[in-house]
């Protein structure tokens, strides 16, 4: 079994490319104020899934996605 986590894929349909971002939203018609979902995105497709979430008046909040070893 191999310690080395897989990179995390852009979630964008159809995109293979690394992920270097994670978007963190909410739908808050069905989602509690705790309550939070997670996309990953490539550089490429970033701010089409940030733009996405945001003109369904979802609060979005983008931030550098930190590679696995880095978690504490």
């Amino acid at each position: 079994m191999s310690s080395h986590a897989e990179p995390a894929v852009c979630s964008r349909a159809g995109c293979r490319a690394a992920a270097t971002w994670r978007i963190d939203w909410r739908n808050p018609r069905i989602h509690a104020p705790d309550r939070r979902k997670s996309w990953v995105a490539c550089d490429e497709h970033r701010d089409y899934l940030r733009d996405f979430l945001a003109t369904r008046d979802f609060p979005v909040e983008v931030v550098r996605l930190e590679p696995a070893g880095d978690r504490g």
